[in-house]
């Protein structure tokens, strides 16, 4: 018998870490449906805008909760062993293989309710799961 030594570190395992973060923070995984939504976001709008998931999910202006002033920033040093935080992991993973339905009716775009950016404003959203408020 031969052993092989297998390199679990690869770059799709590592961006669907840096995603689930991103969502538990915005979420808090307050449940599935919103979870898939948020990431189902994500992959509508880099698709639609052509952007590389990194560097969207890098953005400030989108995701509120990578501001160190924001009350959701705390969020992304959740455990990786956290039980809520790894159905963020496998919601990232669906995503990333091209399983995870469009859940949010096509939205580019979000905020959480406590939140009214100024872009928010003149529209109208096309969705509100559980606390989350979707937009084209």
């Amino acid at each position: 018998m031969q052993l092989e030594i297998v390199d679990v570190h690869n770059e799709t395992l590592e961006l669907g870490y840096a995603i689930a973060r991103v969502v538990y923070a915005e979420t808090v995984a307050r449940s599935l449906c919103v979870v898939e939504a948020l990431t189902s976001m994500i992959a509508n709008a880099t698709q639609n805008n052509h952007k590389k998931i990194r560097t969207f999910i890098s953005d400030k202006n989108i995701f509120e909760s990578l501001c160190t002033e924001s009350e959701h920033h705390k969020y992304l040093s959740v455990p990786a062993s956290q039980k809520d935080f790894q159905m963020c992991v496998r919601v990232a993973t669906r995503m990333l293989h091209g399983f995870l339905p469009d859940s949010c009716n096509h939205a580019t775009m979000f905020h959480r309710s406590e939140l009214l950016p100024d872009w928010a404003i003149a529209r109208g959203y096309v969705a509100d799961i559980d606390g989350i408020l979707f937009y084209m």
